[in-house]
Protein backbone atom coordinates (compact mmCIF):
# COMPACT_ATOMS: atom_id res chain seq x y z
CA UNK A 1 0.00 0.00 0.00
CA UNK A 2 1.76 3.61 -0.94
CA UNK A 3 1.48 6.25 1.69
CA UNK A 4 -1.17 8.59 -0.36
CA UNK A 5 -3.92 5.20 0.38
CA UNK A 6 -2.68 4.65 3.61
CA UNK A 7 -3.38 8.29 4.68
CA UNK A 8 -6.44 8.16 3.43
CA UNK A 9 -7.65 5.57 5.11
CA UNK A 10 -5.77 6.85 8.38
CA UNK A 11 -8.48 10.30 7.78
CA UNK A 12 -11.93 7.79 7.31
CA UNK A 13 -10.54 6.01 10.51
CA UNK A 14 -10.11 9.31 12.22
CA UNK A 15 -13.60 10.75 10.90
CA UNK A 16 -15.17 7.77 11.92
CA UNK A 17 -13.85 8.03 15.30
CA UNK A 18 -15.19 11.95 15.78
CA UNK A 19 -18.36 10.87 14.25
CA UNK A 20 -18.73 8.12 16.83
CA UNK A 21 -17.60 11.01 19.39
CA UNK A 22 -20.63 13.40 18.17
CA UNK A 23 -18.45 15.58 16.56
CA UNK A 24 -19.56 17.02 13.13
CA UNK A 25 -17.84 15.42 10.56
CA UNK A 26 -17.99 16.96 6.93
CA UNK A 27 -19.98 14.89 4.20
CA UNK A 28 -21.39 12.86 6.77
CA UNK A 29 -25.58 12.33 6.32
CA UNK A 30 -27.76 10.85 9.09
CA UNK A 31 -30.94 9.58 8.91
CA UNK A 32 -32.99 8.66 11.21
CA UNK A 33 -35.92 6.31 10.80
CA UNK A 34 -39.33 7.21 12.82
CA UNK A 35 -40.68 4.13 14.84
CA UNK A 36 -44.32 3.27 14.59
CA UNK A 37 -46.06 3.99 17.36
CA UNK A 38 -47.99 0.70 16.99
CA UNK A 39 -50.54 1.47 20.18
CA UNK A 40 -51.07 4.77 18.82
CA UNK A 41 -51.70 3.02 15.78
CA UNK A 42 -53.89 0.39 16.98
CA UNK A 43 -55.66 2.47 19.15
CA UNK A 44 -56.88 5.10 16.21
CA UNK A 45 -58.07 1.95 13.96
CA UNK A 46 -60.00 0.66 17.27
CA UNK A 47 -58.81 -2.84 17.24
CA UNK A 48 -57.75 -5.41 19.39
CA UNK A 49 -54.06 -6.76 19.78
CA UNK A 50 -54.70 -10.04 18.48
CA UNK A 51 -56.87 -8.66 15.85
CA UNK A 52 -54.31 -6.21 14.75
CA UNK A 53 -51.56 -9.10 14.83
CA UNK A 54 -53.62 -11.41 12.87
CA UNK A 55 -53.99 -8.70 10.25
CA UNK A 56 -49.74 -8.52 9.76
CA UNK A 57 -49.17 -11.92 10.75
CA UNK A 58 -47.29 -11.61 13.91
CA UNK A 59 -48.44 -12.90 17.32
CA UNK A 60 -49.98 -11.01 19.67
CA UNK A 61 -47.02 -10.94 21.82
CA UNK A 62 -45.24 -9.76 19.18
CA UNK A 63 -47.08 -6.67 18.82
CA UNK A 64 -47.12 -6.70 22.79
CA UNK A 65 -43.35 -5.97 22.76
CA UNK A 66 -43.72 -3.50 20.06
CA UNK A 67 -46.32 -1.51 21.61
CA UNK A 68 -44.36 -1.26 25.15
CA UNK A 69 -40.84 -0.50 22.78
CA UNK A 70 -39.02 -3.98 23.46
CA UNK A 71 -38.82 -4.75 20.40
CA UNK A 72 -38.99 -2.65 16.96
CA UNK A 73 -40.58 -4.12 13.91
CA UNK A 74 -39.13 -5.24 10.78
CA UNK A 75 -38.78 -5.55 7.29
CA UNK A 76 -42.61 -6.00 6.10
CA UNK A 77 -43.86 -5.54 8.93
CA UNK A 78 -42.74 -2.42 9.14
CA UNK A 79 -44.10 -1.43 5.80
CA UNK A 80 -47.34 -2.79 6.33
CA UNK A 81 -47.62 -0.53 9.48
CA UNK A 82 -46.56 2.63 7.28
CA UNK A 83 -49.43 2.04 4.89
CA UNK A 84 -51.71 1.69 7.85
CA UNK A 85 -50.65 4.68 9.17
CA UNK A 86 -51.74 6.40 6.24
CA UNK A 87 -54.82 4.97 5.73
CA UNK A 88 -56.25 2.84 8.87
CA UNK A 89 -59.39 1.44 7.16
CA UNK A 90 -58.45 0.84 3.95
CA UNK A 91 -55.47 -1.16 5.00
CA UNK A 92 -57.44 -2.86 7.42
CA UNK A 93 -60.09 -3.84 4.30
CA UNK A 94 -57.08 -4.97 2.28
CA UNK A 95 -55.71 -7.36 4.96
CA UNK A 96 -59.29 -9.02 6.02
CA UNK A 97 -59.36 -10.01 2.01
Amino acid sequence: MNEKDFAGLLRGVKEMAAHLDGQTVPGVVETRIQEPDVRRLREAADVTQRELAGLLGVSRRTLENWEQHRTRPTGPARALLRIFERNPAAAIEALRT
